[in-house]
């Protein structure tokens, strides 16, 4: 059996909460929603996103979304890079990539 805890949502995160958990059952089921739809999600859950500052609330809902996470990773990257990935994810992504680089250079 599995068990969730509830998560409190304070009221002014609500609307944000509620497209959040309808990100979350787009991306597990793709073939439900058109692509304008799942445009419009995106687009309403990134303006909200965009007003909504990064608090423990906040965090917790995208702890428990990961698609939306992934979106406000993206929103933020201009400024904070990624800021929801572990120090060592990016740390190997950019080790990674500086070799690549690097070998594209040697051949070239």
């Amino acid at each position: 059996m599995q068990t969730t805890t509830p998560l409190f949502v304070p009221a002014r995160l609500h609307s944000l909460a509620a497209l959040a958990a309808l990100l979350e059952r787009l991306e597990r089921q793709p073939r439900q929603a058109s692509a304008a739809q799942y445009r419009s999600v995106v687009q309403q859950l990134s303006s909200l996103l965009a007003t909504s500052p990064l608090d423990d609330s906040l965090d917790a809902i995208l702890l428990a979304c990961p698609a939306t996470a992934t979106l406000y990773e993206n929103l933020q990257y201009r400024h904070a890079g990624l800021c929801r990935q572990t120090l060592e994810l990016a740390l190997a992504a950019e080790t990674a990539a500086m070799s690549l680089i690097s070998s594209a250079r040697a051949a070239a």
